[in-house]
């Protein structure tokens, strides 16, 4: 029975995703086949992270967003860096001022955790011989009849009856407890199958990490601490993952090489597709600014002056005509002439008593 107060919230979803799948697979490839429920597994990630497909993107432009307010983030550090309490604050107003929220850049990654935890919990629970992490112990028989969540018992005995030259699907490489719940348990062939899976599932690690690091602008790479998140991306996760395969089922390795086969991919697509929309834009904005730039050879054009400062001009045009035209007049033999240039000038001086002319 469903109960909300416990991690059922996180089993059934995941259970009735990997259900759908098996279903599916099962019907074109036979209920106890091998790669029936390897299929299943690969294709619950895969639909996973479709969902999460809006928030990864989200979180590539939190990080891009991050980046480009690194010089910022470390003027404020340097400015108030012994006072706490007003470098949070300036943190969280710079934040708000560019809608910038870093819980948004770690909901995908949050996301996987109980996901992972929800399908070790439901493969773990296909075989309840080994009991321990919560799990009653049963024997075979009522193993077999149990079901698991959305599988039926039918389902169950189909799970424990799968595998791949003797490498049952939930079996782990160190397993010594619950073996005969399968049906066949070859510790070799679990070796075999699963080391190539762990070694997978670590150079892909590496891979996407490596892809993430390189995508870093130098500013936000030269920081201590993206520095040293650095480092264990690119040689601690992938380590690890290789380290801690012999402890896990095969069917989790499984998990973990097809969650970072479908990271990687969507990565390239979302950075290239976020690059391409900046691009796009940068290109707006050249032909904006060349559209309101003047033509090559144009002369800039002039402002528009008043209707009072316009009108002047015009008067004094048509002064200068009219004098000419007296000018013109006068040459011709009117009673008009033009003043002489040898003549001396008798006007008086403004502000100067004028001279009496002696008799």
């Amino acid at each position: 029975m469903f109960n909300w107060f416990s991690l059922d919230i996180i089993y059934y979803p995941v259970s009735a995703i990997m259900w759908v799948w098996y279903k599916a697979f099962a019907f074109l490839l036979g209920p106890t086949n091998f790669f029936a429920w390897a299929l299943s597994v690969m294709f619950l990630v895969f639909t996973l992270r479709a969902l999460l497909y809006k928030p990864f993107v989200r979180q590539i432009r939190t990080t891009r967003q991050m980046q480009e307010l690194q010089p910022q983030i470390k003027a404020l550090q340097k400015k108030y860096g012994k006072d706490r309490q007003r470098m949070a604050l300036e943190m969280q107003k710079l934040q708000r001022e560019h809608g910038f929220n870093p819980i948004l850049g770690c909901l995908p990654m949050l996301a996987q955790i109980p996901v992972f935890l929800g399908l070790f919990h439901v493969l773990r629970s296909f075989n309840r011989t080994q009991g321990g992490f919560g799990q009653v112990h049963l024997s075979v028989a009522e193993n077999r009849a149990t079901g698991n969540y959305f599988f039926s018992a039918t389902d169950v005995g189909n799970f424990l009856d799968a595998h791949l030259f003797g490498a049952p699907l939930g079996a782990t490489m160190i397993q010594t407890t619950g073996l005969d719940a399968f049906k066949e348990f070859d510790r070799l062939a679990v070796i075999g199958v699963g080391v190539p899976i762990m070694i997978l599932a670590g150079v892909a690690t590496y891979f996407n990490s490596r892809a993430s690091v390189a995508r870093q602008s130098p500013e936000a790479a030269a920081n201590p601490q993206t520095a040293l998140m650095n480092k264990l991306a690119l040689y601690v996760f992938p380590l690890g993952v290789v380290v801690g395969g012999p402890f896990l089922p095969l069917a989790v390795i499984l998990y973990w090489l097809a969650n970072n086969i479908w990271t990687f991919g969507q990565q390239h697509y979302v950075f290239s597709k976020i690059e391409k929309e900046e691009e796009e834009k940068k290109q707006e904005a050249i032909e904006r600014r060349s559209a309101n730039a003047p033509a090559p050879g144009a002369k800039p054009k002039r402002p528009k002056r008043s209707s009072t400062a316009a009108a002047t001009p015009e008067l004094t045009d048509s002064t200068d005509a009219e004098e000419s035209t007296v000018v013109e007049d006068s040459s011709e033999g009117g009673e008009t002439s033009a003043p002489d240039a040898a003549t001396p000038d008798r006007t008086p001086r403004p502000g100067t008593k004028p001279k009496k002319r002696r008799r």
